[in-house]
């Protein structure tokens, strides 16, 4: 009753609550909407955002089904980038028409026509609240006016006729090709790693709060992002150090306003005689740095790994837990002889200047060292545009998430050789699984928000750290991370990082079919969507496993990747009718896909058809429409029988 009497605040009588009964029940007959599902984008912020304006090609594919018979293939090439770059493609396609006002007439017409097909399987209320509101009106009238009926003809023309008069055009045409690009894909998946390697890992989160519905699962560069937003150091000494190791510091400088120039004149001054050759960034041989900045990002990489390994050690030591002893590296260096012993192997070191190293306590920072890492601290926990996206990860993002019966993870579930679950022990309990996940992904939470106890909040970033690298951590799934063995060991086979068992096991439908059960999805329909390892398409790996009850989207966004991979990423589309893996080949450029309309090329396959189409009833909003259906008519009951009485409407 406490319920009842709270939902009739916002149904106050029995007329509004049977219109909204209504209402949500025709709502349930809807087709279930188009979702895209993408992973891996690395800061690739210009092939992430054409990407999302062509719907993963189906707006090219729909463009052409409608228009073949009408219109040639340049003229739908032109129409789809107008759709895509509206506000780059209408000033282009103006200057190169005789008559600008029958270009746009006929335009707006087409865009009509197509935004009419889209938004069939939406409720107005829904395509309305897409809109701008001074436009909402005059866009809702040309959607859903019947133009061919006699009557209706001459004002719809008057309309498309006004706007050109009125020089509104433009104004219209920007507005009516977003709204095809919201409408073709209704809800979009991020399966992890937004965060380095490009350089507009920040335009991409501010593109994804500008979404209409968006999820994310958050993958191990992201978790490092949060980790080091939160103060974690030995995160933010990785998120520089890589962010230097790719020549990327756009993200850091541009996009979040940290300064690295403390760090430089640090490295400047310690590393001055150095010529730290293993430590210069990978860019491109035409990048636009000079001999002097690159030598100096060498110097400033080094004086951060150098930190790093010190910072890490010092968690290592606090957390026995973790069971990461071995990796105390800088304890196992004959700094004398300027070698390492390894698993009883000794190997020499190609780089054996350590000036900020104190042999008989390696771990320890130097007084110049601390202050750089509380320089940064500062800076990372005081950037205001950082904590906006940190905090838009933590309020849509997690670990894992459960959706329409499938299951939703980045790395993987740790598994033993056996095809048991690795069991992890936290505070003295044994968590393995879903429980494990569930656990870390509260104990990353605490590591961010707490205020108010600081060992738990120590706690609490420990735990990201040991998301970002630890044998055992979901999201990174290999038994060590080898960044001092690539930087600091010639030998390759010191080099090597063990997968989980996770990554062979995937491949056979009986794991699949264990994991999904452990999630307590049902394992004859539900599927396991997964990122973080490029699929290497080149090698003949393929993105489907398990009898088809895996599949692996990650195909190599980034292009660090993209010789290994092949192919610049895949991508899955779920619909009504059934799911399709869009391969995707590089993107050249914005400026390429406006001026010369180079699209991405993109190979779809049919990998799942539904035997009847879908509609909303059969999805979890439809679960979830349901659930206030059902509030709604026990309120209807309670007013009928006078145990809730109608609010006054005066």
């Amino acid at each position: 009753m406490n319920y009842l009497s709270l939902l009739s605040e916002k149904h106050p009588s029995i007329e509004a609550a049977s219109t909204a009964i209504i209402n949500l029940t025709a709502q349930l007959q809807l087709p279930k909407g188009t979702e895209h599902f993408l992973s891996d984008v690395h800061g690739e912020h210009e092939a992430f955002q054409h990407v999302i304006r062509n719907g993963a090609g189906s707006i090219w594919r729909k463009i052409d089904e409608m228009f073949a018979n009408s219109m040639s293939k340049r003229e739908r090439r032109n129409l789809t980038t107008l759709i895509y770059y509206p506000e780059d493609k209408t000033p282009l396609m103006l200057q190169s028409v005789n008559d600008k006002d029958e270009w746009c007439r006929l335009t707006l017409v087409r865009l009509v026509k197509f935004c009419r097909t889209l938004s069939a399987k939406y409720r107005r209320e829904t395509v309305r609240a897409l809109l701008p509101k001074h436009l909402a009106e005059t866009i809702e009238e040309l959607l859903y006016d019947q133009e061919g009926v006699e009557h209706k003809s001459a004002y719809y023309q008057s309309q498309i006729d006004t706007i050109v008069s009125t020089g509104s055009s433009q104004t219209f045409i920007t507005c009516l090709a977003t709204l095809i690009q919201q409408l073709a894909v209704e809800r979009l998946h991020i399966i992890g790693d937004i965060y380095d390697r490009g350089p507009g890992a920040h335009i991409i989160l501010d593109e994804l709060m500008d979404h209409h519905q968006v999820d994310i699962q958050w993958g191990n560069h992201d978790i490092l992002w949060m980790g080091a937003a939160a103060g974690c150091e030995p995160c933010i000494a990785n998120v520089v150090r890589i962010s230097l190791r790719y020549g990327n510091m756009e993200t850091l400088e541009n996009g979040y306003g940290i300064s690295l120039l403390p760090l430089a004149s640090f490295a400047l001054e310690t590393y001055k005689e150095d010529p730290c050759e293993p430590f210069t960034p990978k860019v491109a041989a035409n990048s636009l740095f000079s001999t002097q900045e690159i030598r100096l990002m060498a110097q400033m990489q080094k004086a951060m790994a150098v930190i790093q390994f010190k910072l890490e050690s010092q968690v290592i030591r606090r957390r026995p837990q973790y069971q990461m002893e071995d990796r105390l590296l800088l304890r196992k260096i004959d700094y004398a002889r300027g070698v390492i012993t390894l698993d009883g192997v000794e190997y020499p070191l190609i780089d054996t200047f350590f000036p900020t190293i104190d042999p008989a306590d390696p771990e320890a920072l130097t007084a110049e060292e601390q202050a750089i890492v509380d320089k940064l601290v500062l800076s990372f926990t005081s950037s205001q545009k950082l904590h906006q996206h940190i905090r838009f990860l933590f309020s849509i993002g997690s670990l894992y998430r459960v959706h329409d019966g499938n299951l939703l993870y980045h790395g993987c579930i740790a598994m033993n050789d056996d095809g048991s679950f690795r069991a992890f022990n936290v505070d003295g309990k044994s968590f393995a699984g879903k429980a494990f996940l569930d656990r870390v992904d509260r104990l990353a939470r605490q590591g961010y928000f707490d205020t108010d106890h600081p060992a738990q909040k120590r706690y609490g970033m420990d735990a990201m750290w040991f998301l970002w690298c630890a044998p055992m951590s979901p999201l990174f799934g290999k038994d060590r991370m080898t960044t001092f063995e690539r930087y600091f060991i010639a030998d390759k086979a010191t080099h090597v990082e063990k997968r989980n068992a996770y990554y062979t096991l995937r491949d056979t439908e009986e794991s699949a079919r264990k994991i999904l059960q452990e999630f307590r999805l049902d394992p004859d329909h539900g599927i396991i969507i997964n990122g973080h390892v490029p699929v290497k398409v080149t090698k003949g790996e393929r993105p489907i496993k398990a009898n088809g009850r895996l599949m692996v989207i990650d195909g190599g966004f980034s292009r660090a990747y993209q010789k290994q991979t092949g192919i610049a990423g895949y991508t899955l589309i779920s619909n009504s009718r059934g799911m399709l893996l869009a391969a995707h080949q590089p993107f050249e450029s914005k400026q390429a896909a406006v001026s010369e309309e180079f699209d991405i090329d993109s190979e779809t396959e049919i990998v799942h058809t539904h035997p009847f189409r879908l509609r909303v009833r059969d999805t979890d909003r439809g679960l979830e429409i349901q659930e206030k259906i059902d509030a709604l008519k026990a309120l209807l009951h309670a007013y009928r029988e006078g145990l809730i009485k109608e609010h006054s409407l005066a």
